[in-house]
């Protein structure tokens, strides 16, 4: 689990910045845990060649806004290494279901036909995981284990070495996560999660997506075409 690896892609422009982390202790027991848990027959998702998905898909050099979600899915072929993305052709969890609902209701946005944000990361937006693996079924099983120490990392490389980021910071786990983040520097939006557990309590009607376009265009940056292109 280091970035030699062949089966990890990582864009470059987080190799250096990044690579004090990749040598410390705990990643090298992270890489262990991990190890083990494939000695065991454990089934992880997501694909190893897709756990650093986020950072290969969005060069640090292009990051503009920044999605905080948890954990990967654990359910059979969901997880791809974006938060609340899924591979197209996947059924679109509840969660990322809401997220859809917002966007139509804030920009008139269709209710797309797939759930996959590749698009949105090719554009520059970090769909970061605070841990980026899992056991299958088993939600939350690789926390603390190192990740979050990791993104923690990520978050804060952004937060020091950019400037007029948009962090969206749905639930409390992500607001306590992104409680480093400057918002002299950034627009820090918060609101609660979007699960059908929370989404009526104020992720729905938040408009986080208007007003981080706006922001970006005052910081004279180019907006998100959130509108997700048809799979072929």
């Amino acid at each position: 689990m280091t970035p030699g690896e062949a089966q990890i892609k990582l864009h470059e422009s987080w190799k250096s910045p990044l690579l004090d982390e990749f040598s410390q202790p705990y990643m090298q027991e992270l890489r262990q845990f991990l190890a083990e848990q494939k000695r065991l027959g454990k089934q992880i998702y997501p694909p190893g060649n897709l756990i650093f998905n986020a950072l290969d898909s969005t060069p640090f050099d292009r990051v503009k806004v920044v999605i905080l979600g948890q954990d990967p899915y654990h359910g059979a072929g969901q997880a791809h290494g974006l938060c609340f993305s899924v591979p197209a052709g996947v059924a679109t969890p509840p969660s990322l279901g809401n997220i859809f609902k917002e966007l139509q209701a804030d920009l008139g946005i269709p209710i797309a036909s797939h759930g996959c944000l590749s698009s949105w990361a090719e554009q520059g937006v970090l769909l970061l995981n605070a841990v980026l693996t899992v056991e299958a079924t088993k939600a939350a099983s690789h926390e603390g284990r190192g990740w979050e120490r990791f993104t923690d990392a990520v978050v804060r490389l952004i937060n020091a070495q950019k400037s007029h980021v948009v962090f969206l910071l749905w639930g409390s786990y992500a607001q306590k996560k992104g409680a480093i983040i400057d918002a002299s520097k950034h627009l820090v939006l918060k609101s609660p999660h979007p699960s059908p557990l929370s989404a009526h309590r104020g992720f729905l009607g938040n408009r986080h997506f208007s007003k981080a376009n706006a922001y970006l265009r005052g910081n004279g940056q180019q907006e998100i075409n959130w509108q997700l292109a048809e799979q072929g």
